[in-house]
């Protein structure tokens, strides 16, 4: 099969994007609302883009109406922001959280989820995930139209779970892939949970 994307609508390369670019990450958004409520929300048009200075990157679209989408509005006004990694057990509560919901309401209350402080930060992390990023505002990129825009966060700080997470003798931080379990998206509404790791000893 081949496809021309010049000859495609922005939804259909949308989804021949989404179900061959797989698995992604997906980064599970907490923002704060303008009355300080808290938005959360799933996106995977996500990733790492740098480490001097610590920057990830979001793809952020506008609603249906064409009204920018909470999390964007809220990271543009308060320019801080909470990066999750959800775990398989919270599948569940992150695929409800892309629902749409009226401006200003939270579906950290709509889901009942618990939040704790994030030491150092000025936004709180759901306490149930293993990994948060702490993140402020570094710079956003308006693409094509404007509908999108790609919002580069600079990471202040991580948090990572004592069961998934240790020092190693080099002094750097590991993982334990198969303990943190981390969801991955597909395409449609499919997601992949975390199978084998294999382990290879890295190119010289």
């Amino acid at each position: 099969m081949y496809l021309d994307f010049s000859r495609m609508s922005s939804s259909d390369i949308y989804f021949a994007m989404t179900q061959t670019i797989v698995p992604r990450p997906i980064a599970w958004v907490l923002s704060e609302n303008e009355d300080g409520s808290l938005n959360l929300a799933p996106f995977s048009y996500f990733a790492a883009v740098n480490s001097d200075p610590p920057l990830l990157s979001l793809s952020v679209g506008s609603k249906p109406d064409g009204a920018l989408k909470d999390t964007r509005r809220n990271i543009q006004a308060r320019k801080q922001f909470v990066v999750h990694i959800a775990h398989t057990e919270m599948l569940e509560s992150l695929n409800a959280s892309a629902a749409s919901l009226p401006e200003g309401a939270s579906e950290i209350e709509m889901l009942g989820l618990e939040t704790v402080a994030f030491e150092g930060f000025s936004l709180p992390r759901l306490k149930d995930c293993r990994v948060a990023f702490a993140c402020e505002l570094y710079s956003e990129v308006p693409l094509g139209d404007g509908s999108y825009a790609l919002l580069l966060g600079k990471i202040k700080a991580l948090y990572a779970a004592d069961s998934i997470a240790s020092i190693n003798e080099a002094g750097r931080l590991n993982v334990d892939a198969a303990a943190f379990q981390p969801i991955g998206r597909l395409g449609a509404g499919e997601y992949a949970y975390f199978g084998e790791v294999a382990r290879l000893k890295p190119a010289s």
